[in-house]
């Protein structure tokens, strides 16, 4: 499950963030993230998933 969620956060990152952990902090940041640089919202999104 960790691989398809990694998948959707290359693809959309706040998507793959909100499966992790739902609409929360990380979820916020991430979606600011994405909006500044599409780059710094996946490698957020991409650690969120790994800490888990």
């Amino acid at each position: 499950m960790d691989f398809v969620r990694i998948l959707l956060a290359i693809l959309l990152p706040p998507l793959g963030v909100f499966l992790q952990v739902g609409i929360g902090l990380h979820f916020w940041v991430n979606i600011l993230l994405t909006i500044l640089g599409y780059i710094p919202g996946i490698v957020h999104a991409v650690w969120v998933i790994a800490k888990k």
